[in-house]
């Protein structure tokens, strides 16, 4: 069996940044944060976890190592049909502990397919840049990048390593560019 998921940063609109994927049954809630943080576009570079609410609810699932108040599930040996047990079912994903990028993880569905790896099959929105400092940060990125000549666009430009004349879209999500970096994380 595999399980679709909609996955959706909370903290961001216009547009809301959301990605929908499909993962084989057993996958391990560390492959699904691998799936998160590929089909995102994130740079993998910070602690996280995943519980039902806020950080260190519990269940808290997480790696050995990273920052708790309690106790957890190994990510590495948990897997995902043993916490998603009905649709609809919701579960939060916690990325970078300083930013608190907040995603809502949704069970849409469970289909009969044998997958042997994850798919991207839709999303909408740019992810916010790594360590941009959270949604106050996001919302300054965009409204700075909006238009050349407000002030910081420059320095946020060349934070961005953008080329010269290039302009940051919030919009931006590219399906086929997405499930190639998928497709690279997980082998």
């Amino acid at each position: 069996m595999a399980f679709q998921f909609d996955i959706k940063l909370t903290e961001t609109n216009s547009p809301l940044v959301w990605r929908k994927v499909i993962v084989p049954e057993d996958f391990t809630f560390y492959r699904l944060h691998l799936v998160i943080q590929a089909v995102f576009g994130w740079k993998n570079r910070h602690l996280f976890q995943f519980c039902p609410g806020d950080h260190g609810s519990q269940p808290l699932i997480t790696m050995a190592g990273n920052r708790t108040d309690g106790e957890y599930l190994d990510c590495k040996k948990t897997k995902v049909n043993e916490i998603f047990t009905e649709l609809e079912q919701k579960f939060a994903y916690i990325y970078d502990f300083g930013d608190d990028w907040f995603h809502s993880i949704t069970l849409e569905g469970i289909t009969d397919q044998q997958l042997t790896n994850a798919d991207c099959i839709d999303g909408k929105g740019a992810c916010p840049p790594e360590d941009c400092g959270g949604a106050g940060g996001y919302y300054r990125l965009k409204r700075v990048m909006k238009f050349a000549g407000q002030p910081g666009h420059e320095e946020m430009r060349q934070w961005l390593k953008l080329p010269v004349g290039q302009g940051w879209n919030a919009n931006y999500f590219d399906l086929e560019k997405t499930r190639a970096r998928l497709q690279k994380a997980l082998s």
